[in-house]
């Protein structure tokens, strides 16, 4: 999710998405209405085939949010955060309502602004790991018994912001952004405890660490393949960029470099701020931000950008497709 400084989240994004998709018009893009594929590298073709287009599975969504493919039954879930709503598109049956409420149960106080689950995950036991933004919280769900277990609510004594988006590591550490999307006021809410917008890792015995209090508005978040490397972006207009981290064998944290710079984008009024993020098995980097999915080799090289017309807020892989939360509706493009 995204906002600036000065303006809320929603304000933003409505007029970022009345906007036309800009910087497509020299190069060749092929796709159906539904998006296209922006391409400025060979390299992209073995990524995502020549022949494949932007196709919308489904729609009708405040804000598609987190998506994540569910292995384990051919499923894709993906929040719609406003609505406080979870879905579950299967191929061939479409969308339904999964989970109500994903987020914060009852009555919703009016210091909270998104009562939904935000980002997700499976972890390697099949449960959902969600960053909780309704109920402030990073959680973890039994996906057969719908049962929602806190794995942790506040860093130092105070209560966390909103967790935003989820990334897990092998050995059972999760990693998570705490911008103040979630809470009616962003940083001017009165009951924002913590005086920073912060990224985390919560290891497996439940010890939360602060990576980074540095950061305006923290956002997705990703690991490498190998787990060195930790990747976080900022949607802040003002400092659009994709951070790499490199990570030591214990899983901490060292100084990040800047991956890739969203400032062109932004200035062209591009659709979208740097967002989620998800990564393949060779470390490309699907990055969303200004124009759409950026396709990044490991080093930062923008191969091409993936399109629906409208932001993108995140986007997961699964059964050779790349699925992508835009707006309103849920797409999907294959993968080589």
């Amino acid at each position: 999710m995204m906002t600036s400084p000065t303006a809320s989240r929603r304000t933003i994004l409505a007029a970022i998405a009345a906007l036309p998709l800009a910087g497509c018009a020299a190069r060749a893009v092929h796709g159906t209405d539904a998006g296209g594929v922006e391409r400025l590298d060979p390299a992209l073709d073995r990524i995502i085939p020549r022949t494949a287009h932007v196709e919308t599975i489904a729609t009708g969504y405040r804000w598609a949010e987190g998506p994540v493919w569910n292995a384990r039954d051919g499923s894709l879930l993906f929040s719609d955060v406003p609505a406080n709503v979870i879905h579950r598109w299967v191929p061939g049956e479409g969308a339904r309502p999964w989970l109500d409420p994903s987020g914060l149960a009852g009555p919703i106080p009016a210091e909270i602004r998104e009562a939904g689950a935000n980002g997700l995950a499976i972890d390697r036991a099949g449960s959902l790991v969600m960053g909780d933004s309704g109920s402030r919280t990073v959680a973890r769900l039994d996906m057969a018994t719908r049962a929602k277990t806190v794995l942790a609510d506040r860093f130092e004594g105070k209560r966390f912001n909103s967790p935003n988006d989820v990334a897990l590591a092998h050995g059972g550490a999760i990693y998570f952004t705490d911008p103040p999307y979630g809470l009616a006021g962003g940083d001017a809410s009165p009951v924002k405890e913590l005086a920073f917008n912060g990224v985390y890792r919560l290891a497996s015995d439940g010890a939360v660490t602060l990576i980074d209090d540095g950061l305006s508005f923290p956002n997705g978040i990703a690991l490498s393949p190998d787990e060195r490397t930790l990747y976080v972006s900022i949607s802040d207009p003002e400092r659009p960029e994709l951070l790499a981290y490199p990570l030591d064998a214990a899983g901490r944290a060292g100084t990040p470099r800047r991956l890739f710079d969203f400032r062109a984008g932004v200035a062209a009024k591009q659709p979208g701020l740097p967002d989620g993020m998800t990564v393949d098995a060779r470390g490309t980097l699907f990055a969303t931000g200004p124009g759409g999915v950026h396709v990044l080799t490991p080093d930062g090289r923008l191969l091409g950008r993936i399109a629906t017309g409208v932001a993108i807020a995140n986007c997961a892989i699964g059964a050779g497709y790349l699925y992508l939360a835009s707006s309103d509706r849920i797409a999907r493009i294959a993968l080589a």
